[in-house]
């Protein structure tokens, strides 16, 4: 599947952190190697959701999911996904923040190296899949003392 005719570009972490530093930094704190949801489409159309932990390196958006998920299936047919941090209620500020855009499997040796020394977890084997994220839009939601939200986005079209 060709993703570029999916969405337009296809940008990395890194060009959008050169884009939006202000909010790319924000991302990177609320996101990297930490608990995320990652909503994906299955085969009829309706969402799927799965906790995952995804990580930023070298300016690429990642993350290893084990060979039976069926996030897999899901990503390689459509490619389509959004990320969304997790939120804690008691959290000051609520800061949310809400990445879409295609994945692409990542089979390079080299890339995939990286990203298991970075990822740094036992539970990686030689079958997990590496998935990178590439970025179509981001929001950033941070909330006012009285929750009030204050959105701010980004686009890379």
């Amino acid at each position: 599947m060709n993703f570029n005719q999916l969405s337009g570009e296809m940008m990395s972490w890194k060009e959008f952190e050169q884009r939006s530093p202000e909010l790319a930094a924000v991302g990177l704190d609320r996101l990297n190697r930490k608990i995320a949801y990652l909503a994906t489409v299955k085969k009829n159309g309706s969402p799927r959701l799965h906790p995952v932990k995804p990580f930023i390196d070298n300016g690429l958006l990642f993350i290893f999911t084990e060979p039976s998920s069926p996030k897999i299936r899901d990503l390689r047919r459509d490619g389509h996904y959004a990320l969304h941090c997790t939120v804690l209620g008691e959290e000051r500020p609520r800061i949310e923040v809400l990445v879409s855009g295609t994945a692409e499997v990542i089979a390079d040796p080299i890339v995939r190296a990286r990203a298991v020394s970075y990822a740094a977890s036992p539970e990686i084997t030689d079958g997990y899949v590496l998935f990178e994220f590439h970025i179509d839009s981001v929001l950033v939601v941070e909330h006012d003392e009285d929750l009030n939200p204050i959105p701010r986005r980004w686009r890379s079209k």
